[in-house]
C-alpha cells in the first residue's frame, strides 16, 4: 500500500484542471442570460404558472450548486 501511495504522489500533487468549473459557470451564465433577456424581458408574464416558476427556480438552484461544487472541487492550496 505504501508503494502505491509513493507512485501516486506526483498525480495527487499535480494542479487540478479548472475546466469543470468553467463549464459549470458558463452554463450558469448562459441560463441567466436566457431567462433574463431571452424570456423575462420578452414575456411580461414569464413564467406564467406556478409549475413554471418552480421549474425555473429548480434549474437555477441546480446550476448554482453545480458551479459552487466545481469551484470547491478544483480549488487547491496555493503554491
Amino acid at each position: 500500500m505504501h508503494v502505491a501511495v509513493l507512485q501516486l504522489a506526483p498525480l495527487l500533487g499535480a494542479a487540478k484542471s479548472k475546466v469543470p468549473f468553467y463549464i459549470a459557470a458558463g452554463l450558469l451564465v448562459v441560463w441567466a442570460l436566457v431567462v433574463s433577456l431571452g424570456l423575462g424581458l420578452r414575456k411580461p408574464d414569464f413564467p406564467a404558472t406556478v409549475k413554471g416558476q418552480r421549474a425555473v427556480i429548480g434549474v437555477t438552484a441546480v446550476l448554482v450548486v453545480a458551479t459552487l461544487t466545481m469551484a470547491v472541487a478544483v480549488s487547491g492550496a496555493p503554491g
